[in-house]
């Protein structure tokens, strides 16, 4: 399909039409505008989360008073014996005007428009579903990761509000990025002049992310995909920080920005404002929850950036030895190093249990949604798997950026190590506890991967060799992958080849991931868009994969 991005703005319409309902009483009585669009997130068999921002035109320390409104879709009898339903509140500037309402009381199964009012002006609509009970004949998740807004416009994010069909959006971090200024991450791109990040410098303070996530949600596209279907979240590292873990992170220095937990929770409190996300009772870190989609599957959402993991090995920190040589022994006790973690001991029980529920409650798929690669993935030699005449075509036409990454990538494969010492491959006990878990449970497991920027089919194995369950990892809305830094190498076909788990990969492509579940077959449509710098786009088709359940797990993939 052809989209232009304007259309995103007919189907979100206005938001300044003729009031719905009644004016609700309000301490601030003046102009506002709902500029950042409406979502919805977490849905329950009977409960949703709504959100919006309500901005006032006058800086105001007083409560907006708001009301919202949800109603059925639909012309069945069904639909007539649901009612609408609504309610008030308030909000203001503690929590930036930012609106979240958990609703109960909602129909299984069924779809719901909503919207909002305050001060006379109607918000945009949206439309949510709440998750079916009982028998489910099939479902459909749109998987999204890693948007970069200087790098280019969220087409991807359009197309998804573009889909015929779409029961839940799937989020799996780097939903904002924290950088900023000139020549930071992003800012070589041709459009980076129209969309340069605000504030213009690194976030910091609360101030700073509240103004980032309000910059990223004023994207009209994004705005589509949020008023599209309701959206089920989970944080990376640049909600935060470039390669956060529990106690610090990569992009941090306490000395210039102050302590880190200090800025991992502004961060956060940021985010619970302005995503559509129910939050944990004790307001902590601690979002693992489950959504059950009747019979048919469960999806687990896994957090394994704030609450446990440790810090990342490095091969600048951690692979020489005193003597300035590779100490590949040393490295690799680290690396095997059993008190390593992702997760912690509580969350690692959590999910065995979840899975052993959903399995005994004979639902067909058990889906991980989990923010970076599952697969061993070994660092490839382009040369060895391209052969030398198409190596030295490929080098000689490089950068010399490009030149020195790969030659820095040969001399690490000569080593047989992980590419990824910030995926589960940095935490290879962690990994095996999880498939163990896998195992006990008889679970048919379906990880999903973001973070990479890149597509991803891979089979995953248990040390001892056996099928522990299959990946799909989605690439970035505009997030640049490797085939943008080596753009004259076949990087995701070198990864594919060099290694065992790996059945395809793309490195070049932007897009989403398309997963529709049944009690037959789960199949995974790689949706790629044709640029993210020009303002007209096509969707394709990059690939399509199918995984089949077998008694006590599943089928290898397999392209369609």
């Amino acid at each position: 399909m052809t989209i232009n991005r304007r259309s995103a703005l007919a189907f979100l319409g206005a938001g300044l039409a003729t009031p719905a309902f009644a004016q609700a009483p309000s301490r601030y009585a003046g102009a506002v505008a709902f500029k950042h669009g409406v979502a919805s997130g977490d849905p329950l068999a009977d409960r949703v989360i709504l959100w919006t921002r309500i901005t006032p035109a006058q800086a105001t320390t007083g409560e907006i008073a708001y009301r919202w409104r949800i109603t059925p879709t639909g012309k069945t009898s069904l639909f007539r014996r649901v009612k609408t339903l609504t309610g008030e509140g308030v909000t203001s500037a503690a929590r930036d005007f930012t609106v979240k309402v958990d609703v109960g009381g909602l129909k299984p199964g069924v779809q719901y428009s909503y919207e909002f009012e305050a001060n006379g002006v109607v918000s945009p609509s949206g439309w949510t579903r709440t998750l079916p009970v009982g028998k489910t004949a099939d479902v459909v998740l749109a998987v999204a990761s890693c948007s970069l807004f200087p790098n280019g416009y969220f087409h991807a994010y359009s197309a998804i509000s573009a889909l015929a069909r779409v029961d839940a959006v799937i989020h799996l971090g780097d939903y904002i990025y924290e950088y900023g200024g000139p020549g930071s991450y992003g800012m070589d791109s041709k459009v980076a002049w129209q969309r340069p990040h605000e504030p213009n410098h690194e976030i910091v303070s609360l101030a700073d992310y509240r103004t980032r996530h309000a910059q990223y949600k004023s994207d009209v596209q994004l705005q589509a995909a949020h008023a599209r279907a309701a959206w089920i979240v989970v944080w990376d590292d640049h909600e935060t920080a470039n390669d956060s873990f529990a106690t610090g992170a990569q992009n941090h220095t306490p000395i210039d920005e102050g302590p880190w937990n200090e800025r991992k929770a502004t961060a956060i409190k940021a985010y619970y404002e302005w995503m559509p996300i129910r939050e944990p009772a004790d307001g902590g870190f601690s979002i693992n929850r489950t959504f059950h989609f009747g019979d048919l599957a469960s999806l687990v959402m896994l957090e394994t950036r704030l609450t446990a993991r440790d810090r990342q090995l490095s091969y600048d920190r951690d692979l020489n030895g005193l003597d300035g040589k590779p100490d590949l022994p040393g490295f690799r006790k680290k690396l095997a190093d059993p008190y390593r973690r992702m997760m912690g001991e509580q969350q690692e029980a959590w999910l065995a249990s979840e899975l052993k529920a959903s399995v005994a409650a004979g639902r067909t798929w058990q889906v991980l949604g989990n923010e970076v690669l599952m697969a061993r993935i070994g660092i490839p030699s382009a040369r060895k798997e391209m052969g030398e005449a198409s190596y030295a075509k490929a080098l000689a036409a490089s950068s010399d950026s490009a030149r020195k990454r790969i030659a820095r990538l040969g001399a690490l494969a000569k080593m047989d190590l992980p590419y990824g010492l910030d995926m589960w491959d940095g935490y290879p006990v962690d990994r095996e506890r999880v498939y163990a878990a896998v195992k006990a449970a008889q679970a048919r497991a379906i990880v999903l991967a973001g973070d990479s920027h890149a597509f991803w089919v891979n089979e995953l194995f248990d040390d001892a060799g056996a099928r522990a369950g299959v990946e799909f990892g989605t690439t970035g809305i505009t997030s640049p992958g490797g085939g943008d830094s080596l753009p004259t190498f076949p990087i995701g076909e070198v990864f594919a080849q060099a290694n065992r788990e790996v059945l395809f990969c793309d490195q070049n492509a932007k897009g989403f991931l398309l997963l529709t579940l049944t009690p037959n077959e789960a199949k995974a449509d790689l949706m790629a868009v044709s640029n993210i710098t020009e303002p007209i786009y096509d969707t394709r088709v990059v690939k399509t994969y199918r995984v089949t359940p077998e008694a006590g797990g599943l089928s290898a993939p397999t392209e369609v």
